[in-house]
């Protein structure tokens, strides 16, 4: 693969589902269509800055494949946005979906914008804005968001707000990750850490590791990599290690606080300097010598260029597609072993489906429940992975797309697509 290609998220996406092709032996049609999104969206929509002046923003929606039900995916508000990662990442949510065996496709939607540099009032503009342009192309029955990288449940309820104005109702199930008021789940907000500690429970026993001995580094400390940080302490009573952001990571072999951390990032906006703690790299930090390493970060983490030195016996992928293929055959290639993305992350679109149904009938599950039924679907999840792996002698990954995309393309068949 070429350099270029390495860096682009679909041309990614495209190629692990060419190889999963080879595994289920699809035919070259049935390959095609796995191949492209059946639709997708390009939008600008002005927006009225706190200065006065308007500025155009550029956004996206894709909607990979329905054959399931409809799409479900996040939105992304992010400097760097392209249509090729929405593209990847509707792909992505298709198999995730698929994964835990929800009446779901895969969709995903960005705007190309920086949080960081807007008011609380140009946010608001910019996610009406948003919901205006794509507004005729979702709902409840249709295509579903949710939150994603800087967005949050205000950013949705915003959106919800504006669907709900155009359509002339309240319509909550159109957007999903919504404040617990206006028709939120409960045990939304660590759904997706929950999940993969979940997955990471499930794993450790098959390799025989030792969660409450057991050193963890977290990549990436967001909403997911923090979650991710205190679950395994309090669950597992695992050893935090290391922890990194943006601008850089902080490790101390005696352990770190994820909480202190946490408020340490709250109150500096960085992990970096944290009491108590030294500096170091991001790559060093991938390449430390513990049992646990959590990818929370974004896409293409670890390459070809630095699987090598991975020494971490399992890997949480967190993030959406951290590893790439070159690297994905490395790592099992030195028996480590991989809890692929649309596995292991798999736990926000399935209490976002949680949510839905609740949404539907307007009865409310509590907290308990929602873990119940989560560690249930992870669990089932997981197991169906590692058995297809074994049988098959193919990476996790490479087992995670064989049970995916099997169930897409049954669906395909039943319908006549195919």
């Amino acid at each position: 693969m070429s350099g270029n290609n390495e860096n682009n998220p679909f041309k990614i996406a495209q190629q692990q589902i060419n190889d999963c092709a080879d595994i289920l032996k699809l035919n070259p049609g049935t390959r095609e269509v796995l191949l492209s999104p059946m639709r997708e969206f390009h939008v600008s929509f002005p927006v009225r800055m706190d200065d006065g002046s308007t500025r155009v923003f550029q956004g996206f929606r894709v909607q990979y494949n329905d054959a399931k039900g409809p799409t479900k995916g996040g939105i992304r508000f992010h400097p760097e946005e392209t249509i090729d990662t929405v593209r990847a990442l509707a792909a992505w949510m298709t198999w995730k979906c698929a994964m835990l065996d929800l009446p779901l496709g895969g969709g995903k939607g960005g705007v190309i914008c920086n949080p960081k540099e807007l008011s609380p009032g140009e946010l608001e503009r910019i996610s009406r804005g948003y919901v205006r342009a794509i507004g005729s192309f979702i709902g409840p029955e249709k295509d579903i968001p949710a939150p994603d990288v800087y967005t949050n449940p205000q950013v949705m309820a915003w959106m919800v707000d504006e669907y709900s104005s155009i359509v002339g109702r309240n319509q909550f199930g159109v957007i999903t990750g919504k404040p617990l008021p206006l028709g939120g789940s409960s045990g939304r907000g660590d759904a997706t850490a929950r999940g993969g500690m979940y997955a990471l429970r499930e794993a450790a026993q098959v390799v025989g590791l030792d969660l409450s001995k057991a050193t963890v580094a977290v990549q990436g400390y967001g909403n997911a990599g923090s979650y991710a940080a205190s679950l395994a302490e309090s669950m597992f009573q695992s050893k935090i290690v290391a922890v990194c952001d943006s601008r850089g990571a902080v490790t101390c072999k005696d352990g770190i606080c994820a909480a202190k951390v946490a408020e340490h990032k709250q109150n500096t906006s960085t992990v970096m300097n944290c009491e108590g703690t030294e500096n170091l790299t991001n790559d060093e930090l991938l390449a430390l010598d513990v049992d646990v390493l959590v990818l929370a970060a974004l896409e293409n983490s670890i390459t070809e260029r630095n699987a090598d030195q991975i020494k971490a016996k399992i890997i949480v992928e967190l993030a959406n597609g951290p590893t790439t293929p070159e690297a994905d055959e490395i790592l099992y290639n030195k028996g480590i072993h991989v809890i692929p993305d649309f596995l292991c992350n798999a736990g926000g679109v399935t209490v976002s489906y949680f949510e839905m149904v609740q949404n539907a009938y307007m009865y409310y599950w509590d907290e308990e429940e929602i873990h119940e039924k989560l560690d249930k679907r992870m669990t089932r999840a997981y197991h169906e992975v590692i058995q297809t792996s074994e049988k098959f002698k193919i990476n996790m990954r490479k087992a995670a797309y064989a049970v995916s995309v099997g169930r897409v393309v049954e669906a395909m068949k039943l319908r006549g697509w195919i």
